[in-house]
C-alpha cells in the first residue's frame, strides 16, 4: 500500500476516492449481471442452433445412399454470401446472424431425381446452422472477454481499491487527532508556564 500523506487534504482526497468507488461499483457489478446474463442467452441459442443441426444430420442419414448416386447436390449450390450487422449488447460490439444467401444452378427436372430439391434445401439448412453456431461462438468469446475484465474491476474495487481507502481514511484520522492532541497538550503546557512566570513576577 502507498505511503499517504496525513493531512486534512490527503483526507479530504481519500473520502473523494472513496465515494467515487462507492458510485462506480454498482454499476459495474450490474454490467457483470447483464454480461453474465447474455453470456447464459448465447450459451442457450448456440446449444439449440447445435441440437437443430444435429436432428438435420441425423435426418441427412437417410440420405446418404442418395447422395453417394451420380448426382451431386454440392454441384448445384454455393454459399454467396453470409449476412451480419454489429450489434451492441451490454456495452459489447458482437456480430450479429442475419442470413446466408446461396446461389442454385438450375435443376433440370427431366435429368435429375426428384429428392434433388429436397436434399439442396437441407444442405442451405444445414450450412445456415454451421454459419450461425459460429457467429454465435464469436459473441460468446467477446463477451466472455469483456466478463473477465468486468469481473477483475469489480474484485480491484470490492477487494483492494475500497479496503486500502477505507484504512488510509482510518490511518489519516488517527494521525490528525494525534496531531491534534499533541497541540492541544502544548497549548496546556504553554499556558501552564505563562501562568507561573506571571504568578513569579507578581510574587517579586
Amino acid at each position: 500500500m502507498a505511503k499517504v500523506k496525513k493531512t486534512k487534504n490527503a483526507l479530504k482526497a481519500q473520502r473523494e476516492s472513496l465515494d467515487r468507488f462507492h458510485r462506480f461499483l454498482p454499476t459495474l457489478e450490474l454490467k457483470k449481471q447483464q454480461l453474465q446474463a447474455e453470456m447464459r442467452r448465447a450459451d442457450s441459442e448456440f446449444r439449440r442452433k447445435a441440437a437443430e443441426e444435429a436432428e438435420l444430420r441425423a435426418q441427412l442419414r437417410m440420405w446418404v445412399k442418395l447422395f453417394s448416386s451420380d448426382i451431386n447436390p454440392g454441384g448445384y449450390i454455393e454459399l454467396v454470401e453470409v449476412k451480419s450487422t454489429t450489434g451492441n449488447i451490454a456495452g459489447v460490439n458482437v456480430p450479429l446472424f442475419e442470413g446466408v444467401v446461396f446461389r442454385r444452378d438450375p435443376v433440370d427436372l427431366f435429368e435429375t431425381p426428384p429428392w434433388l430439391d429436397d436434399a439442396l434445401e437441407m444442405v442451405e439448412r444445414l450450412v445456415g446452422l454451421r454459419v450461425e453456431q459460429s457467429i454465435l461462438a464469436r459473441q460468446r468469446d467477446l463477451l466472455g472477454e469483456e466478463l473477465r475484465i468486468t469481473s477483475q474491476r469489480v474484485n480491484l474495487f470490492e477487494k483492494v481499491k475500497i479496503p486500502e481507502t477505507e484504512e488510509n481514511i482510518r490511518v489519516i484520522q488517527i494521525a490528525l487527532g494525534d496531531t491534534q492532541t499533541a497541540g492541544v497538550i502544548r497549548a496546556k503546557i504553554a499556558k501552564s508556564k505563562s501562568a507561573s512566570v506571571r504568578t513569579g513576577e507578581g510574587a517579586t
